[in-house]
């Protein structure tokens, strides 16, 4: 599975990031990119929305990492990815590829029954051999029923109900929901968010709701078309109930 999207909230995926502006030697033109790594096995794959929720909460959990802050040992490679495209990649890994993953910078995020690894930043003509090997197509992810209703008040993150996108796609675009809403958030909402663990959901919105959760002030997101889709897609709304009013994030 793969996935190598950009994102924009506002349905612009160009213009000023966090940090910009900052004093600070430009990265050459190279362009960032964030690996994810969802562990699959073959005996036991996790089921679709369970995955995409795990992704979802790994792409936060390094975002509020203090290593990705400034003076963190991360803190360049993810100024330079977010100054860029905040472009994703989601690979597969099992057995001893998956022991192989683990072991370099990173954070492993557990869901239910599934697990993705997200690294920090790397050149996207500069990925780790460990990583460069991996799998990036071929698995598909279902679920056995129905994921059912999300709890209320807590934050969604909506998938456009009109677009077929693969597991792989799909995480990759609940990562970008999930960090437009961080971006969103005050620094008070974003503590409280990373104390509770980052509760969210991912679900496909109906198709009669999602016009009004488009066009409802929420960040959206806005494929640039590299894989599956076509450019310009709205694939994913991110409704946290602390955006609901507020301005939309800075456009990446």
């Amino acid at each position: 599975m793969t996935s190598t999207e950009t994102a924009g909230p506002a349905g612009d995926d160009s213009g000023p990031r966090p940090g910009e502006g900052e004093a600070r030697e430009p990265a050459a033109a190279r362009e960032f990119v964030l690996p994810l790594v969802v562990r699959l096995e073959r005996t036991a794959p996790p089921e679709r929305t369970d995955a995409l929720e795990t992704a979802a909460r790994a792409v936060l959990a390094l975002l509020s990492d203090p290593r990705a802050a400034d003076g963190g040992a991360w803190a360049d490679a993810v100024r330079d990815w977010q100054d860029s495209r905040i472009r994703k990649v989601v690979r597969r890994a099992r057995g001893a590829e998956w022991r192989r993953a683990t072991a370099l910078p990173g954070l492993t995020v557990t869901g239910r029954a599934a697990e993705v690894r997200v690294f920090p930043p790397v050149p996207l003509d500069g990925w780790p051999k460990e990583l460069a090997r991996l799998q990036v197509s071929g698995t598909e992810l279902d679920d056995s029923r129905a994921p059912g209703e999300p709890p209320a008040g807590s934050p969604v993150l909506w998938l456009n109900p009109a677009l077929e996108m693969s597991a792989g796609k799909a995480m990759a675009q609940a990562g970008h929901g999930a960090q437009l809403a961080w971006w969103g958030l005050s620094a008070a909402d974003r503590e409280a968010w990373r104390a509770a663990g980052f509760p969210l959901s991912v679900r496909t919105a109906a198709p009669a709701a999602w016009e009004q959760l488009a066009g409802g002030g929420l960040p959206v997101v806005r494929d640039a078309g590299f894989t599956e889709i076509a450019p310009g897609s709205c694939t994913v709304v991110a409704d946290h109930p602390a955006l609901r009013g507020a301005p939309l994030p800075s456009s990446p």
